[in-house]
Formats: C-alpha cells, structure tokens, sequence
C-alpha cells in the first residue's frame, strides 16, 4: 500500500495511485481501488479512492454487493458543483458531498440503474458513497465532519 499524503496537491495523489489502481479493467467489472480509512463520528470507514476521471467515472459501477462500512470517495481537482448518477449501478447508494474540512454539505439518497442527477448543494472536492442509508442508520447529517487524512489540515 501506498502512503497517502493528503497535503499534497490532487495531481501528485493521483500520480501516486495510478501505479496501484485498476486502470482499464475488463468491461462490466468492478474497479479495486487503494483505499483509505475515514471517520465519521465513532465510525470508521473503508474507503476506496478514486482520483483520476476514469476511476471517477467507473465508480461503483458493476457491483453486486459492497461490506457494510466500505465506500467510494471520489476526489476532484476543485471545489465545484457536483453531480452523480446510478448508470450502471446495482446497489442503492447513499452519497455526502463533503467540504474541504470534512464537513457534510449534503445527502442524497441514488436508486439502482437510474440517471437521475443528484448534486451537491455548494462546491465541493469530494463525495463519498456507502450503501444506501448508511448514514440515516448512523444519524449522521449536514454539517457533520468526516475525520481522515484528506480532510487534516
């Protein structure tokens, strides 16, 4: 495994997971990434990262089932509005759009194999995505922090 440094900038992140990512999988096959651990709360998290437009693109795409406390965080280059949908997707997901500092801007709930397009309320960089009502379960909401190395300042 790779060590993260989340100070440094998302291109030298993204140079340092592309010897370790599943770049160019066989088609309708899941991805596996390198993964990180988040908090959230007395939570812990496992999530895979996806860092380049492919990985982001890919996502969860193809799978059938994902363990209780794994994720997908996808990480972008600035903060801007963004938007996620369900192509390709078979699990019901739950998505956070989270602020620089961790912070849960908003929530969303995806359904499976659906376009629909659900954004986030304010620019951010990230976005994390754990089976659907994973966060309700937890009583976890907007404005709350997420704890790991991406949000450390």
């Amino acid at each position: 495994m790779i060590p993260i440094k989340f100070g440094a900038s998302v291109a030298a992140l993204t140079l340092a997971f592309i010897g370790t990512a599943a770049l160019g999988q066989a088609a309708g096959q899941p991805q596996q990434l390198q993964a990180i651990t988040l908090s959230a709360g007395m939570h812990n998290i496992r999530a895979q990262v996806a860092l380049t437009p492919e990985q982001r693109q890919i996502g969860l795409m193809h799978r059938r089932e994902m363990p209780t406390n794994e994720g997908m965080l996808f990480v972008f280059e600035e903060p801007q509005p963004q938007c996620f949908w369900m192509r390709n997707t078979l699990l019901p997901l739950s998505i956070a759009f989270v602020a620089d500092d961790g912070s849960i801007v908003n929530l969303a709930d995806m359904q499976p194999m659906n376009e629909a397009s659900h954004c986030s309320a304010k620019p951010v960089r990230y976005a994390l995505e754990m089976n659907q009502g994973w966060f309700a379960k937890r009583g976890i909401k907007a404005g709350m922090k997420l704890g790991g190395a991406p949000f450390a300042k």
